[in-house]
């Protein structure tokens, strides 16, 4: 009879062990699954609050920059140079202009004086074009702009400036120059390339 009872005992603890480790793997598995919820749900929370806090930022950014980008274009004209390839050679012909900071003195409003109906007798002289002025006070500045120029374009081979980030990092490199001849009199907004051939 002890023989008998032998299978039958394995056979309910092999049952049970079964069941234990089925019960066991089902539980891990709720709480596994309840933790993991809970985890992303938070991170999904954050990772949209920091969105649309960033989005904010940039809203209110975006307004206040629109009044501060706008400043005056100066067009450096057009550049012929060699590039920097050893095997063959390569030429860039580019049209380059930059857009240069306003001061508060270059546009002086305008007071019109009444003359009392005398045709214009003894009403002060025009002002002077206040763009003209600010081309004169650029060109001094023109030959070591247009060297800047020259000087970074021509470090280049026509495989870096093919890429959109070969031009960006460029015009980057030429804003910092720039801003260094100016010395702080004006600062360089943007660089803007016109015509781009590269041959």
């Amino acid at each position: 009879m002890a023989e008998n009872e032998k299978p039958g005992d394995n056979r309910q603890d092999i049952t049970k062990f079964l069941i234990m480790t089925l019960a066991s793997i089902v539980i891990m598995f709720i709480v596994f699954a309840g933790v993991n919820y809970v985890i992303m749900e938070n991170l999904i929370s954050q990772k949209i609050s920091t969105i649309s806090t960033s989005q904010e930022e940039l809203a209110d950014d975006t307004g206040e920059e629109d009044e501060l980008q706008k400043g005056i274009i100066v067009d450096l004209g057009d550049f012929i140079l060699n590039l920097c390839d050893e095997n063959q050679k390569k030429y860039l012909k580019v049209n380059v202009a930059i857009e240069v900071t306003k001061k508060d003195t270059d546009f002086p409003e305008v007071t019109e004086e009444k003359s009392g109906g005398h045709g214009g007798h003894g009403a002060a002289p025009a002002p002077a074009d206040p763009m003209e002025a600010i081309q004169n006070e650029m060109n001094q500045y023109k030959p070591a702009i247009r060297d800047a120029v020259i000087t970074n374009l021509s470090s280049k081979t026509s495989t870096e400036l093919a890429t959109a980030a070969g031009k960006e990092l460029a015009k980057e490199q030429i804003t910092n120059d720039i801003n260094s001849i100016l010395g702080g009199e004006r600062e360089v907004l943007r660089v803007s390339f016109g015509q781009f051939i590269i041959q």
